[in-house]
């Protein structure tokens, strides 16, 4: 199958440093391609990937100190998209409603997975104005806020199998792992495992807009010795931190669409507490991969049931509901269906096209494991 993935130009695919659209984007590009599809991603100059580069600006545009307006390049980007759609059987974009007008006006097969949250007022208006575009969204929780959008599927992300893995280490520690700012809550995590009397390591990324919040409101929780900032960390280095946890803490205080880090320390085998909001209890199997919990107290008591998981048994699930080539797999059927659609339209107004078949077999193989979540819009 031709497929072309149209990528934000904010971060090079993969992402440079934090990024988990663009790690999303760049893992499904090359399991896309090892599955023996033909596929063209439209990205940054200095991505990498096993696909076909199409580089629609040199580099990622959150490193290009030069660039005041990044809608011109990615404005640029779609058109140079719908110059050549008819190179491929289906089009996949990734840059939320920024495609929708364009590309509903020309016969490509094309969808769009929604990678952000949903619950601002204007994005009722902007759905509401599209209610047909093909969306996909990557939680069902993310679809609440706009239930009537053109909801194709949920397919929920996954990364590369071995990418990250159980490390023969002993747990000592909870764990914090992405980013700080207010709406990743990683004071409750601080207070969750002081009352414990559990030491935490904090692995964690601060973006310049929440450098105030971090400064004013987290910097003197780190004081004490048994909390320890390490700062950002790569995905190398990732196995052994998770590994090394008792369990990952994740104190959400918003509605996560998906929650990257909770799949990354399943795959580590490492348990999760997580609170109860967003995509949280679709990810996290409670009583089985973790404990979903409704705040800090329950966190804390949660922490007392851990030793009743098995971590061998969080590595199995991870293996059969989140790897990427089971997200590949998903996106292949999408795919075929969209392209099934567009030809029986086409034969309905008396335009004849040919069908490219997206290796039905692995799709079949797949089926079993990658339970439907098909909605329909109301029309």
């Amino acid at each position: 199958m031709r497929i072309a993935q149209i990528a934000p130009l904010t971060e090079a695919i993969p992402p440079k440093l934090y990024g988990g659209t663009e790690r999303v984007i760049s893992w499904l590009a090359d399991e896309l391609v090892a599955l023996g599809n033909d596929v063209v991603l439209f990205a940054s100059g200095d991505s990498q990937t096993s696909a076909q580069l199409e580089a629609s600006w040199p580099k990622a545009l959150r490193l290009d100190g030069a660039v005041r307006d990044p809608n011109a390049l990615h404005m640029s980007m779609l058109e140079q998209v719908s110059q050549r759609a008819h190179d491929f059987d289906v089009l996949h974009f990734h840059l939320d409603y920024y495609p929708f007008s364009l590309f509903a006006r020309q016969p490509t097969p094309f969808v769009t997975t929604l990678h952000g949250r949903l619950d601002l007022p204007e994005h009722r208006v902007v759905f509401a104005t599209f209610p047909s575009t093909p969306v996909i969204s990557i939680s069902d929780a993310q679809r609440r806020p706009v239930p009537r959008a053109g909801w194709v599927r949920t397919i929920h992300h996954g990364l590369p199998e071995q990418l990250l893995t159980p490390q023969p280490v002993k747990p000592t520690y909870f764990a914090f792992l992405g980013r700080i700012s207010p709406e990743k809550a990683v004071d409750q995590a601080i207070w969750i495992a002081q009352r414990c009397g559990i030491p935490l390591k904090i692995a964690a990324k601060v973006d310049a807009v929440d450098r105030d919040y971090f400064e004013s409101e987290i910097r003197k929780l780190l004081t004490p010795c048994d909390v320890e900032y390490i700062g950002e960390i790569s995905d190398s280095e990732k196995s052994s931190f998770l590994s090394g946890a008792i369990a990952l803490l994740a104190p959400i205080a918003w509605p996560e669409p998906f929650g990257l880090v909770l799949i990354e320390a399943m795959a580590c085998g490492t348990p999760v507490i997580a609170f109860n909001r967003g995509s949280v209890p679709e990810i996290i199997e409670d009583g089985l991969t973790g404990f979903v919990v409704e705040g800090k107290e329950e966190a804390v008591a949660a922490s007392d049931r851990l030793s009743r998981l098995s971590r061998r048994a969080i590595r199995e699930r991870f293996e059969k509901r989140f790897t990427a080539r089971r997200m590949a797999c998903d996106y292949l059927m999408v795919y075929r269906t969209l392209i099934e659609k567009r030809h029986t339209d086409s034969c309905r107004d008396g335009v004849h096209t040919t069908l490219v078949d997206p290796a039905p077999s692995i799709a079949a193989d797949f089926a079993e494991t990658s339970p439907q979540r098909t909605f329909v819009a109301k029309r």
